[in-house]
């Protein structure tokens, strides 16, 4: 049944590669709703729980923070990069997951605690200080997770796939991941359970990625869990995936396409919670969370299932890495031209800038996600783990935090409405112009690629 569901809709893939891919995918789900989650939760606690008002924060304090603690995410990432890089060198690809998830599950399970202590005994029980650092550290942790598991995900997925299998299966993979994001998403419409079971749900999504990798690992047979590119080996070395970055064109290319989308989508995600952070109330502000969640996830859901395969095999690679950037400069330009327009309210902006963002992540996990993880496959193990690591964890950290520096620096301390006029119109004419850069780098990436597909050179 699972294998006539599976070709229905991919029928490209062959059937002995639907167990190997449903269970990489059933993994991805898991990896992807956890995320979701915790990134829809960092904000909710950052913005609404960890500075209460009732212990003499202001009600502004949490979004004031967002700025300077994506600021302080690169730094954090700088130090799980080391780690992970070293990790790599040390261990088999798949208990790189249990060690990593497991050390996630931990920390998620006592900021999990110390929020049912705030729900069940107040927030003078569990104090200020403890507060408010709950909500920086739940920040940090949520940023460098989504860094690294994906990351990691992506990169053993890469590790165990031929180019061919890529195109077949990435967009389905990416497609039940989906699912996973709509379920997590959709469990913060939820107005009236208090914050903390959520936390437990995903602890269990965490506990599910491991399993599923196990069995994975367990069951599919030692011919299928390779690439069709021969990697070369390579003496263990921390700073081995910085010294391919610098010594090769074609991943500095890599880099740009994979970290610079981050720098506009931070600008615009801050634009989108600035004006419903003023707008909305906590348990509000948690609803619109879930339906932004809902809404970019499910137009990403219906596009990799109906779309993203026909794109890629219509369009190709180099065509593909195209649609996101230019996507996303016309999105930003239509809301430009509307805040200008001066027919706008504060209630029709918000709603403008959520339509904006929904295209912007829906486009960015249908096709851009799966895309960008090809570029992966003509590279050697080193660049596969260690450089992607860096682009991933510490590049797309540091870009979200170039955003971030920028709608603080845009901010207006006191006066939240001062703020959103500065984000919507110089946030919006900054995000263009990084917009350009991406594009070109897209353009040489795309055709390098094609490339080295066609006469089966390995990069690093």
């Amino acid at each position: 049944m699972i294998t006539g569901v599976v070709q229905f809709f991919y029928p490209d893939i062959k059937k002995d590669e639907i167990k190997k891919y449903s269970l990489l995918a059933v993994a991805f789900l898991f990896t992807i709703g956890a995320y979701w989650l915790l990134r829809l939760l960092k904000d909710l606690v950052l913005y609404k729980l960890a500075f209460p008002v009732s212990l003499g924060y202001n009600s502004d304090e949490g979004r004031q923070w967002a700025p300077i603690t994506k600021a302080i995410s690169p730094f954090v990432v700088l130090g799980v990069v080391m780690i992970y890089t070293k990790l790599v060198d040390l261990f088999e690809k798949q208990k790189l997951f249990y060690i990593i998830a497991s050390f996630y599950t931990i920390c998620f399970a006592i900021i999990g605690t110390i929020l049912y202590l705030q729900a069940t005994h107040g927030s003078e029980f569990v104090g200020a200080t403890a507060l408010k650092y709950t909500g920086i550290c739940n920040y940090l942790l949520t940023e460098s997770l989504g860094s690294v598991l994906v990351a990691l995900f992506w990169s053993f997925t890469v590790s165990i796939s031929t180019a061919e299998q890529a195109k077949r299966a990435f967009p389905f993979i990416v497609a039940l991941g989906q699912i996973g994001s709509i379920t997590g998403s959709s469990l913060m419409l939820i107005k009236t359970p208090p914050t903390w079971p959520l936390f437990v749900v995903a602890v269990g999504c965490l506990i599910g990625l491991m399993a599923a990798i196990r069995y994975l690992v367990a069951t599919t047979p030692a011919d299928q869990m390779r690439s069709d590119k021969e990697e070369k080996k390579s003496k263990p070395d921390m700073f081995g995936g910085i010294k391919l970055l610098f010594t090769q064109p074609y991943l500095l290319g890599v880099l740009v396409v994979s970290t610079f989308y981050e720098i506009s989508g931070t600008i615009m995600d801050y634009q989108m919670k600035s004006q419903a952070s003023i707008l909305f109330d906590e348990s509000t502000f948690k609803w619109f969370l879930g339906i932004f969640g809902v809404a970019s996830n499910g137009l990403a859901f219906v596009l990799a299932l109906l779309g993203t395969s026909a794109i890629i095999k219509r369009f190709g690679v180099r065509i593909c890495l195209q649609i996101y950037p230019v996507s996303c400069a016309i999105s930003i330009i239509a809301l430009y031209t509307f805040y200008q327009s001066g027919l706008s309210t504060a209630v029709t902006l918000f709603w403008a800038t959520f339509g904006v963002m929904m295209i912007v992540k829906g486009v960015s996990y249908a096709v851009n996600n799966p895309v960008k993880e090809m570029m992966y496959i003509p590279t050697s193990k080193d660049a596969k783990f260690k450089a992607k690591g860096i682009i991933d964890m510490l590049g797309g950290r540091s870009a979200k935090a170039s955003g971030a520096q920028i709608g603080g620096f845009l901010n207006v301390k006191g006066n939240p409405l001062a703020s959103i006029q500065n984000l919507m119109l110089y946030g919006s004419l900054i995000s263009l112009g990084i917009i350009g850069v991406w594009i070109l780098a897209a353009f040489y990436v795309g055709n390098k690629n094609q490339k080295l597909v066609k006469s089966g050179e390995i990069i690093g």
